[in-house]
C-alpha cells in the first residue's frame, strides 16, 4: 500500500485542531461571523457552530488521499506523487490558515487573516497557471491523470487550458481580496479555485485522450 499522507500533513491537521480547540474556548457562544455585507449591512452571518467545519474538511481531504494511496501501483505512486503531495497539501494549508483567520475574528482581531489567504493562495494560483501554460512535454513532469495523452498536441491543450484556469482563479481570488468582497465569498472562491481547475483539467484530458 503506498501512503500519501505525510506528517507534515498530519502536523496541519494537528494545528487545525489546536486552533479549533483554541476558537471553542476563546469565542463567545453567541458570536457570529459577518461573512458579507450588502453595503454597510451585514446580510450574510455564520454561526459559530462554523469553527468546526475545518477539521471534518481536513479529515475527509486525508480520507480521500488515504484511499487513493491504497488504489495506486508502486509505478503510479513514483510517477505521481511530485503531484499528489503539493495537491493534498495546498487544500490543507488553505483550511488552516482559513481557520486562523476565524479564531483571529472571533476574538476581535484586527488582522484579517483571512483576505490575507485570498492574497497568498491567489497569487500561488497565478503562478502556477503561468507554469503549466509554459510547461513542455516531459514523461515525469505536468499533469497527472488515470487515462493517458497522447499525442503533443493534446498535452499542451490541456496544460494550456489548465494553466489559464487556475490563472483566472488567481487573479479572481486577488479580487476579490483587494475590494474585500467579504469572508464568505472569499472561502467559497478558495474551494472554487482548487476544486473548478483541476475538473476542467480531467473533463478537457479524458476529451482529449484519443487525440
Amino acid at each position: 500500500m503506498q501512503i500519501l499522507i505525510t506528517r507534515f500533513h498530519l502536523l496541519l491537521l494537528t494545528v487545525t485542531l489546536a486552533i479549533t480547540g483554541v476558537a471553542a474556548f476563546r469565542i463567545p457562544a453567541d458570536h457570529v461571523y459577518q461573512a458579507h455585507w450588502q453595503g454597510s449591512t451585514p446580510d450574510w452571518l455564520w454561526p459559530r457552530a462554523v469553527i468546526f467545519v475545518a477539521p471534518l474538511v481536513e479529515v475527509a481531504l486525508l480520507a480521500v488521499f488515504l484511499l487513493l494511496g491504497r488504489l495506486l501501483t508502486k509505478n503510479q505512486y513514483a510517477k505521481s506523487q511530485h503531484i499528489l503531495d503539493p495537491a493534498l497539501t495546498l487544500p490543507l494549508a488553505v483550511v488552516t490558515a482559513t481557520q486562523l483567520g476565524l479564531l483571529l475574528s472571533g476574538i476581535g482581531s484586527d488582522l484579517d487573516f483571512v483576505r490575507l489567504t485570498g492574497f497568498g493562495l491567489g497569487a500561488t494560483l497565478l503562478l502556477l497557471g503561468v507554469v503549466l501554460f509554459e510547461a513542455e512535454r516531459h514523461t515525469y513532469a505536468g499533469l497527472r491523470m488515470p487515462w493517458p495523452v497522447r499525442s503533443d498536441f493534446a498535452w499542451s491543450v490541456v496544460h494550456r487550458a489548465t494553466g489559464l484556469a487556475y490563472g483566472a482563479a488567481g487573479l479572481a481570488l486577488l479580487a476579490m481580496a483587494w475590494f474585500d468582497m467579504g469572508m464568505g465569498l472569499l472561502v467559497a472562491g478558495f474551494a472554487a479555485s482548487l476544486l473548478a481547475p483541476a475538473l476542467l483539467a480531467g473533463i478537457i484530458t479524458l476529451a482529449m485522450r484519443a487525440r
